[in-house]
């Protein structure tokens, strides 16, 4: 394995080259995804989004022009990601290990990591998940490949853990899946009806 920089190079490769893994009509449907499922339970319009492992911001153009009057807020390792894009998309330098440094204090109504924790070292995941869970006052949109999915894209670093891996982390840590890629905060927990939960 080589090092990994997340870099323009980078960003060109895997976000806007022959070889992107995701067209920008497939972050749309995500984005619109992970918003129809948080006001369903939050059951107010969309106000603040933390979104971690953001890279570039790629949600958050989508999330100004859904609903342009939420709040985002993007955390990533990346120095060149927050360079170009820090400004103009409210991008912060912090790795996933890191986000108890970053003192967020209100929870966001949508929490999401896309694309990045099957790059992260199980320490840090362990390191950074309470955190996450704490910022977290509604919804976790929460895309994570897995040993049992078949990946096309970069291969170079990730860790391919099985789904009941992350099912299990996730759980106890108090979330409740409820849409795919989708887990209900703690404090919402108790309000999923029996078949609102993917059990």
């Amino acid at each position: 394995m080589t090092t990994k920089r997340y870099d323009r190079a980078y960003f060109d490769h895997w976000y806007r080259g022959r070889n992107r893994v995701s067209s920008r009509d497939e972050v749309r449907r995500k984005v619109a995804l992970a918003v129809a499922a948080c006001e369903y339970f939050i059951r107010h319009p969309l106000r603040s989004v933390l979104d971690v492992g953001c890279g570039e911001g790629a949600w958050q153009p989508h999330l100004a022009d859904l609903r342009p009057k939420a709040k985002y807020l993007g955390l990533d390792p990346s120095g060149y990601a927050v360079e170009r894009f820090g400004e103009s998309r409210n991008i912060r330098k912090a790795a996933f290990g890191e986000l108890a440094s970053a003192r967020l204090r209100r929870p966001f109504d949508l929490v999401v990591c896309s694309d990045a924790l099957h790059y992260v070292a199980d320490d840090e995941i362990r390191a950074g998940l309470p955190e996450l869970v704490r910022l977290a006052g509604g919804v976790l949109f929460l895309e994570v490949l897995t040993a049992d999915d078949d990946i096309i894209g970069d291969l170079n670093g990730m860790i391919r853990r099985p789904a009941i891996w992350y099912r299990k982390l996730f759980e106890k840590a108090g979330l409740l899946q409820v849409a795919p890629y989708t887990w209900l905060a703690p404090s919402l927990r108790s309000d999923a009806a029996e078949l609102e939960a993917a059990r």
